[in-house]
């Protein structure tokens, strides 16, 4: 972090009440929540040193107490998580569409908290369970804080609000046996999903390996809604939010996720937190999509239809600015737990749309802090506070932390000398876009709802063959875990909607038989008066027939930054490489890691010595990006002999990841089946580096996956 960056992290910090780290201060004294000095917190005051313990013991009182309430209730969605501190850059001004302070000028850096999450498990659960991830953004700007409350992917499940707890209900643990926890793989999910033909463009996004990162700085964000662009002359944009990562966008296969969910299910938080530390700060790209007012009914979708994306080929993504994640939090629990986001929290110029997945959200999410965070003042708890002023009549409350002097706590007032006064529009005051609205009071969906498979066809057919495998397997092995055949079936008519060829191979895998009829139940929701309602009301004709942004193999980047790299090393190991490759990626932000049988120090083959950081029975393939064996007759013989090091190997092979070594004749590499599977098939080959050139291995590790190599040989890792 920069000298101008650390001074504007301690500014933030100092203005938002924050304590500094007193583990490192000296000659502090231990003293209770009033601030009296403790003496003895080793004993509780008793009557005898055998005798019970008294009640008038206001030190143990207090302690055991706040320990007794140290837990409060978890997020019913979202409730894993991990956040960071940054800023935001803008890149030029946004002034034409936007009147929001922080988006006028260049270069203007804003304060920002971001939270990544999963949605359905617990706070236990998995970092890699197969999920949408929540991407959080709280922007402490000038006017006010700004939440941009989005996920990794751009479309929802739903398109109404009021089927949001049906939803997260059908996902959660089945009520009667509390399993399973953190999957969509059981009957409760499937049932609701083969009923809500509207799922089905979500579907395939969470079949997809979208659904199981690489790590939280390796994957797109999205606002997800339409909202609204409002400048200073009250003019409106549509516009919809993408973060763009720096990083490139990977994931992990499942065969992975599952691996690394046993070998460190804390994945994804402790490459955040470590990156951040090693200085290998995440990056994102804020872009937007801006839709004249006029322009919004030209589409063959509709604007207000959360489950639906603008596909980029007809409005292009601008990019505005950078996001830098360059702090970790100090205390877990009273910032990354007890931030509280919501996407009503708007500056002057953004605005909502009429979208009713949005509009539910905007009552839902202040009614969950309240029971959560315990009462009206969660926006006073520190990481939660704006850094701009605040000043209104509000008083009293559970957790109320300022002290409001004077006798007015009413508007308009006379006895306060009227203050706080209302700010005009050009004082900065919040106004609301002023769009016409008329229509009857009704419990209805428009008619532009009613097309759900046109945008799940669209990403199916965008993906690369690899990405369309992955996504069949997914789904084979979620319908798999069903147990009813009639959930089943259902699902296999939705696919056919989507896919014919999709439908058929995963109904052959779970023994379903095709073509299956759609259950007129399936395409007919039943409003209030009870008259059925066409749910597909013809035949839709999208005007984009495929789109590269949809698919991860068209958006990654040759960088390596924030990758793992591993080194399989042993007594006499050759360093000549490994310096080389040491350097190298430092320089690129990329992380080098030495593994042997044991952990300590080894002596090289030139009598110097060599630190190992893992040992392979605490240690794991699927932890790394790429693998890296360097020469030496004595330790590629002893790594020849391992069986845990021959399995690092053909499971770094298996997962089509970038394998590099000084020579190709070593003992290792001959003891592996791998190295028969790159004999036999010249496809295997593809991301084998080896001649020892390390500038030709990392451009490998920037590639990172090598697609031709999976299916070319069976290595049963």
């Amino acid at each position: 972090m920069s000298k101008n960056e650390k001074k504007h992290s301690s500014e933030h910090d100092k203005e938002k009440g924050l304590r500094p780290n007193t583990e490192k201060g000296v000659g502090q004294f231990l003293t209770t929540n009033q601030g009296v000095r403790i003496n003895d917190d080793q004993n509780t005051l008793k009557a005898g040193e055998r005798g019970p313990s008294i009640m008038e013991d206001f030190h143990f009182r207090e302690k055991i107490t706040h320990f007794d309430h140290e837990r409060i209730p978890e997020r019913v969605v979202h409730a894993r998580g991990a956040g960071a501190h940054g800023y935001f850059e803008t890149y030029e001004s946004m002034s034409k569409y936007t009147k929001a302070g922080f988006l006028k000028e260049s270069s203007t850096k804003t304060p920002v908290f971001v939270r990544f999450s999963t949605v359905a498990g617990s706070k236990g659960s998995t970092d890699l369970a197969r999920d949408v991830r929540g991407f959080a953004v709280k922007f402490y700007t000038q006017e006010g804080n700004f939440d941009l409350v989005g996920n990794n992917i751009p479309v929802f499940f739903i398109q109404d609000a009021v089927k949001f707890p049906d939803l997260i209900h059908s996902v959660k643990p089945e009520p009667h046996n509390g399993i399973p926890q953190a999957a969509s793989a059981h009957d409760t999910f499937w049932d609701f999903i083969s009923l809500m033909p509207e799922s089905m463009h979500m579907i395939m996004w969470v079949m997809s390996d979208r659904a199981i990162p690489r790590s939280f700085s390796m994957m797109e964000g999205f606002g997800i809604h339409t909202f609204r662009f409002v400048n200073a002359e009250g003019k409106s944009h549509f516009v919809k939010f993408h973060w763009k990562p720096k990083h490139g966008v990977h994931s992990v296969t499942w065969d992975e996720a599952q691996k690394i969910s046993g070998n460190d299910p804390d994945f994804l938080r402790r490459d955040l937190w470590e990156s951040i530390e090693e200085g290998n700060y995440p990056e994102f790209e804020l872009g937007v999509q801006i839709v004249n007012e006029e322009d919004e009914d030209k589409f063959d979708f509709d604007l207000l239809d959360a489950t639906k994306l603008i596909p980029e080929e007809l409005v292009p993504v601008k990019i505005i600015g950078k996001m830098v994640l360059n702090r970790n939090p100090l205390n877990f629990f009273a910032e990354t737990e007890q931030v509280a986001f919501h996407p009503g929290h708007l500056v002057p110029g953004i605005d909502f749309s009429n979208d009713p997945l949005l509009q539910g959200r905007l009552f839902s999410y202040t009614d969950t802090q309240l029971i959560r965070l315990g009462g009206p003042n969660f926006h006073e708890i520190p990481i939660n506070r704006p850094v701009s002023p605040v000043h209104n009549n509000q008083r009293d409350g559970h957790m109320r932390q300022t002290i409001n002097s004077g006798q007015s706590s009413y508007h308009p007032n006379q006895t306060g000398g009227g203050c706080p006064f209302q700010a005009a529009m050009g004082d900065g005051g919040y106004a609301h876009y002023t769009e016409p609205v008329s229509g009857k009071k009704t419990k209805a969906r428009s008619q532009s709802f009613h097309d759900h498979y046109s945008q799940a066809r669209l990403f199916y057919d965008s993906q690369t063959e690899v990405e369309k495998k992955h996504l069949k397997k997914a789904l084979i092995f979620e319908l798999g875990k069903v147990g009813s055949k009639q959930i089943q079936e259902r699902m296999i008519a939705q696919l056919q909607e989507v896919n014919v060829d999709l439908a058929e191979e995963v109904a052959e895998h779970i023994g379903v038989d095709t073509p299956v009829k759609l259950d007129k139940e399936l395409n007919q929701s039943f409003p209030a008066d009870g008259n059925p309602q066409d749910f597909q009301s013809g035949p839709a004709r999208p005007s984009v027939k495929k789109s590269n942004a949809l698919s991860m193999e068209h958006t990654k980047t040759t960088s390596i930054q924030g990758r793992s790299i591993a080194v399989l090393v042993a007594e006499g190991v050759n360093t000549a490489t490994i310096q080389k490759l040491l350097e190298q990626a430092k320089a690129e932000g990329a992380k080098v890691t030495f593994i042997s049988q044991k952990l300590g120090m080894i002596k090289t083959m030139d009598n110097g010595s060599l630190t190992v950081q893992k040992s392979l029975a605490s240690s794991a393939s699927v932890l790394f990006d790429a693998l890296y064996l360097p020469q030496g007759t004595k330790s590629d013989e002893l790594l020849s002999k391992s069986s845990e090091a021959v399995l690092f190997v053909e499971e770094m092979f298996k997962h089509c990841k970038s394998i590099g070594m000084d020579d190709e004749g070593s003992l290792l590499w001959k003891a592996t089946r791998s190295a028969q599977a790159v004999h036999d098939n010249e496809n295997a080959r593809e991301g084998i580096i080896t001649n020892g050139n390390i500038d030709q291995f990392l451009k490998a590790v920037a590639k990172y996956r090598f697609w031709k190599r999976e299916g070319s040989s069976n290595i049963p890792a």
